[in-house]
């Protein structure tokens, strides 16, 4: 028999990585928006002398726990520690498969930042039913990949279903503007997929529009990513690819699915990035696509990725400096059509750098969410949408991240 979740005596939520970028950040957040609550939580990594550096440059006043990726036992007494461990501790797939193992085992729920496809594939399969079974929540991608996608795609459809009794027929989003740097964490997970994207099995993973979908509904009407220049019919806007649509799309179509095809059987989703009308938004969508087309080019190619991780890519630990986190911003739209005409639309905003100060409020409020509110979705490995929904998205309007509709 599993371990019941959220005894009393535990702690509300661990933050997992809070020595790194990511995860200091996430306490830092928690300090500040949430030192006058009652909130019991405490900060977790490998090094006690590190901890007591965070807990001290941050003034915090919380318990700090020793736990290592690579040791089973003392994940599990992490996990049974608390209701929730918040985890920034990537790539995911070198260490994080053990700790939601542990935390299915000691009925603990568990958020993450992942973006890694073919790791939720290895959750879902290895762990999906012992989580329904034991209650617990495992949510990932809670940070910019992929709340404002899957959170602000069910809005969307939530406010066209109580409007007009009907979800739109499609989804369309739009990076309509976005400010901000990437951290060493993340590129070492960007790095690990393409590394692992020689195995066959991966490569399907993340091929296939519908790999994160529950094995029997893993088929739709969507094609593969956007990954050319777009023109669409109903605003005029072109597009160029959007780097993170890879991961977006999968967990929005995964949320569909979990949702019992709540925006309906035939849903189809895309995400682009926004260049503009006319003759220029056409030249810029392709430069855009050929800059990321030759990007990852070099990635691919031993000799150039070395130099690209020795002269220009961030090393794991680094990150954007303190005033580039506080002018990063982002603003997505996402537009619901059906019949080819417009319904309605849901914009996202976020205040300061999408990837890490946006970020460390939602997986905050995602940790706290879990940890605290009154949810009713079941057990599994869940999607922000599926598992949290509206509650979450209450949670975020009244901090750095909004959404709000416009009706057409």
């Amino acid at each position: 028999m599993t371990a019941e979740p959220a005894a009393s005596d535990r702690l509300d939520l661990v933050i997992f990585g809070a020595t790194g970028f990511a995860g200091k950040l996430v306490a830092e957040y928690l300090a500040e928006r949430h030192a006058s609550s009652d909130l019991r939580w405490g900060i977790a990594g490998r090094s006690r002398a590190k901890l007591e550096a965070v807990r001290d440059e941050l003034g915090l006043q919380v318990p700090l726990l020793i736990a290592d990726s690579a040791d089973r036992a003392s994940l599990d007494a992490l996990a049974a520690s608390t209701k929730v461990v918040c985890t920034t501790v990537g790539p995911y797939a070198k260490y994080g498969a053990e700790l939601v193992a542990a935390c299915i085992a000691q009925g603990a729920h568990y958020c993450d930042l992942t973006g890694e496809a073919p790791f939720i594939r290895k959750m879902m399969d290895a762990h999906h039913a012992a989580a329904v079974e034991a209650g617990v929540r495992i949510v990932h991608c809670c940070g910019f990949d992929s709340i404002p996608s899957d959170l602000g795609t069910w809005f969307l459809q939530e406010q066209l279903i109580a409007r007009d009794g009907a979800p739109a027929e499609e989804a369309r989003l739009f990076v309509a503007g976005m400010s901000g740097g990437a951290s060493g964490g993340t590129v070492a997970s960007m790095l690990n997929i393409l590394d692992e994207a020689s195995d066959p099995a991966v490569r399907k993973v993340l091929m296939d529009p519908y790999s994160l979908c529950p094995a029997d509904k893993r088929g739709g009407p969507d094609a593969r990513d956007p990954m050319g220049v777009t023109h669409d019919p109903v605003t005029g806007w072109w597009g160029g690819p959007f780097v993170m649509a890879g991961i977006n799309s999968r967990v929005v179509r995964r949320s569909n699915a979990l949702l019992a095809h709540r925006y309906g059987a035939s849903f189809l989703y895309s995400e682009v990035t926004r260049t503009g009308a006319g003759p220029v938004g056409a030249a810029k969508a392709g430069g855009l696509s050929a800059g990321l087309g030759a990007f990852f080019g070099a990635l691919a190619i031993k000799p150039t990725r070395k130099l690209l991780e020795r002269y220009t890519l961030p090393s794991p630990g680094e990150g954007p400096s303190r005033a580039a986190i506080e002018k990063g911003y982002f603003k997505i739209i996402i537009s619901g059509r059906s019949g080819g005409e417009e319904l309605g639309r849901v914009t996202v905003r976020g205040k300061r750098d999408p990837g890490y100060g946006a970020t460390a409020c939602m997986l905050g409020e995602s940790a706290i969410c879990l940890a605290r509110d009154p949810l009713t979705s079941p057990g599994g490995i869940l999607t922000p949408a599926s598992a949290m929904g509206g509650v979450l998205v209450d949670r975020l309007n009244g901090q750095d991240v909004t959404f709000e509709f416009s009706g057409v």
